[in-house]
């Protein structure tokens, strides 16, 4: 599967808009400033593909980027941004809602955590979601050019126990800025989708 040929299909407001046409679908989540769109830009070798907001929580679709005519990479909403409304935030609950209803078509989750923080809260309920859509997870420990050489095994050991990663699960250390585990994490994807 080759990342660099990807192509933006459509963004989905509401479950009709959801595709379903049997292709793999690598699933992206992430809070809103963990830099989900970097790690997206950094893994197509596109600049401006997933859009790099100056103010989290830009992403307020579902957002498919068909990828070698292969897979279908998906772009989630940023989850637990404060500083938009209410009524902004309950939308982007009944649509991932909404999809994580439709197991079937998540093949693969890859959850994008801050390699220099425990996970939150709204993150441990998101590795909840990919759970209990029973697919495969891929964490990817995004900012790792943001700590020192000796932080680096004590914060991924924290992030493995805290969302209680198992065997089948992975855990990726990446720098989106420096393009660090880029590799890693393709080699990843391509073990848990291409079967």
């Amino acid at each position: 599967m080759n990342f660099l040929k990807p192509e933006f299909i459509t963004s989905a407001a509401s479950e009709s808009g959801f595709i379903a046409d049997g292709r793999p679908q690598i699933v992206f989540a992430g809070r809103s400033n963990v830099g989900k769109s970097s790690v997206i830009n950094a893994l197509t070798g596109r600049r401006n593909l997933a859009r790099v907001g100056a103010q989290p929580g830009k992403t307020a679709q579902i957002n498919y980027f068909l990828i070698d005519e292969t897979a279908y990479l998906v772009d989630l909403p940023g989850y637990g941004y404060a500083k938009v409304s209410q009524a902004e935030r309950d939308r982007w609950g009944r649509l991932m809602e909404a999809y994580f209803a439709r197991r079937e078509l998540i093949t693969l989750g890859c959850m994008i955590v801050d390699a220099r923080h425990k996970p939150t809260a709204d993150d441990l309920t998101m590795a909840g979601w990919f759970r209990s859509a029973q697919c495969p997870l891929v964490v990817v420990a995004n900012k790792l050019d943001k700590l020192k050489k000796s932080e680096i095994e004590p914060n991924l050991a924290l992030i493995s126990a805290s969302l209680a990663l198992t065997d089948s699960d992975a855990l990726v250390p990446f720098s989106a800025e420096k393009k660090t585990g880029r590799e890693a994490l393709i080699t990843e994807i391509e073990k848990r989708c291409l079967k």
